[in-house]
């Protein structure tokens, strides 16, 4: 089966975000990069996705006008085989993406980027909704603390352990860079 590598808001828009921290941002980008580099290695097509977002005006971050809708400082150059621009939380939703997957003859994608329990996780469903197969990298997605209603913490780590929990096995293959390399290098 085909497969193909969707990076999802993987954007400078974060960086403007009061809750943006660089904590995980290492340790993310070298789970990202090794998946981009394997993908490209095993001649995978890799598709780009942006979130923008209204008004459209600079201070808005997820504008085009802000000029922050451009690639994640730190990120692998990548040549994407197609490059879409969302609106909502799936990537399947107005993009034509799905269209694009299709015309490409892809059955499986390779989930990763930026938020994990947002637009990945959100897509991951929809995606497994249409019946494509799912290998979500998790260690190859970043998110951020929040506080829950009751004024307590949510770790970054507890929303990562939750999303893969909530995925696996019923919408996505929960992969580790190396397994997503390895199961889009040999396709079934």
């Amino acid at each position: 089966m085909k497969s193909c590598l969707v990076l999802i808001d993987i954007q400078e828009s974060f960086r403007q975000r009061p809750y943006f921290t660089e904590r995980d941002v290492p340790a993310y980008l070298a789970a990202q990069n090794a998946l981009i580099e394997g993908c490209q290695r095993a001649g995978v097509p890799i598709v780009r996705i942006f979130h923008v977002d209204a008004p459209a005006v600079a201070s808005n971050p997820f504008a085009l006008e802000s000029g922050h809708v451009r690639p994640f400082e730190g990120l692998t150059e990548v040549q994407a085989a197609a490059t879409f621009y969302k609106s909502r939380h799936s990537a399947l939703v107005g993009t034509g993406l799905d269209v694009w997957l299709t015309q490409n003859g892809v059955g499986r994608l390779i989930v990763s980027g930026i938020r994990t329990e947002q637009c990945c996780e959100t897509t991951t469903r929809h995606a497994s909704d249409l019946g494509y197969e799912v290998d979500y990298v998790l260690d190859a997605t970043l998110t951020f603390d929040m506080t829950q209603a009751d004024g307590s913490p949510l770790t970054a780590g507890d929303t990562k352990a939750r999303t893969a929990t909530v995925l696996r096995d019923r919408f996505a293959r929960i992969c580790s860079v190396g397994q997503a390399i390895d199961r889009a290098a040999t396709p079934s």
